[in-house]
């Protein structure tokens, strides 16, 4: 189902929502996010300080940008690992709905990053590599995409593995910001998202967009390479757009999209709302401790005789009684992490 997206229309994709748009004048397919108090849900069970806050605002819009488009019931997983303040973040994006993250960070060097303004989201992150996980629940159908992370961010990082990974020419922009309320009310966290890709009919059009300065073929100038018009034309309308658009409540999704591309004619499709839902529970939890060994189970119990387990994503706490634990054998093989995550 389309929708007309003119002020005249007067439409509103809800917040915490993605919204799915063409151009098909200029061969553009993308989405939207705009996420409020569902980032807030998120970020409410860890004493985040704001600029690790941001750091995870940025991965979840762009968690949700890129896991919206399984057309499957499965797991979209973004997890960096970096030389930087904040050394990982991980956004578990289970289709079509639900988001959890949590963030590792040394407390004392975020501080001091802050202290010296050098708290961007890309220089909290650093240098390491972003890994991009597609989970459909069996091990045979699981693909992971890395790409490096080189100091300039998430953004950067996305339009370099869209480049080198799907060879579809891509743009994304993501912003964060605390929305600071009157009376003394608690102050909220907002991120936003826009993701552009060029699908044309013809393969050799896509090939062609995504060609950057020095990329020419052996032998020939790059003015012997020109890009395709309606690429540079999308490319150019997505850079003008600033973080307080995608980050304004009250201007919706539709609005957006129509102020960006109302000259070529813009269509949206039914929004998907978001929610922050943690996956954990005590079964899953349980399964957890039975892939390690008894003897390692063992070394968990506290002196109460118990055995507590915190999940990083939500901060929920279970306890199971020694013998309850201990009488369970490990399973034959060795569970990943991945597959043991609550």
């Amino acid at each position: 189902m389309t929708k007309d997206t003119s002020p005249e229309a007067r439409l509103e994709a809800p917040d915490n929502s993605v919204l799915p748009f063409q151009v098909d004048a200029l061969d553009i397919r993308g989405r939207v996010v705009r996420v409020g108090s569902m980032l807030d849900a998120v970020l409410v069970h860890h004493n985040y300080p704001n600029a690790v806050k941001r750091v995870i605002g940025e991965a979840v819009a762009l968690t949700v940008l890129l896991g919206s488009s399984l057309k499957f019931e499965g797991r979209f997983i973004l997890q960096t690992k970096t030389d930087g303040p904040v050394d990982m973040v991980v956004v578990d994006f289970v289709s079509p709905d639900k988001v959890r993250a949590y963030a590792r960070f040394d407390a004392e060097a975020v501080a001091q990053a802050e202290a010296s303004n050098a708290a961007a989201p890309a220089l909290l992150i650093g240098r390491g590599h972003l890994a991009m996980t597609i989970d459909q629940g069996l091990s045979a159908n699981r693909y992971q995409g890395v790409v490096a992370l080189d100091g300039e961010g998430l953004e950067a990082a996305a339009h370099q593995y869209f480049q080198q990974s799907e060879q579809i020419p891509t743009r994304v922009r993501l912003a964060v910001g605390e929305e600071m309320r009157p009376g003394g009310e608690p102050s909220a966290w907002r991120a936003g998202g826009l993701l552009a890709q060029f699908l044309p009919a013809e393969a050799g059009r896509a090939a062609q967009a995504d060609l950057h300065p020095g990329d020419a073929p052996e032998g020939a100038e790059q003015s012997d390479v020109p890009l395709d018009d309606a690429w540079v034309e999308a490319q150019s309308l997505v850079g003008t757009l600033e973080d307080v658009e995608l980050l304004d409540h009250a201007l919706p999704s539709e609005a957006l999209l129509y102020r960006l591309f109302h000259e070529r004619g813009v269509r949206v499709f039914e929004p998907q709302p978001i929610v922050a839902h943690c996956t954990c529970s005590r079964a899953r939890v349980f399964g957890v401790l039975s892939s390690f060994s008894r003897e390692e189970r063992s070394d968990m119990v506290q002196e109460d005789g118990r055995i507590s387990v915190t999940c990083e994503f939500c901060g929920r706490s279970y306890g199971f009684a020694a013998e309850e634990v201990l009488a369970e054998e490990a399973p034959a093989g060795e569970a990943s992490a991945d597959d043991a995550a609550p």
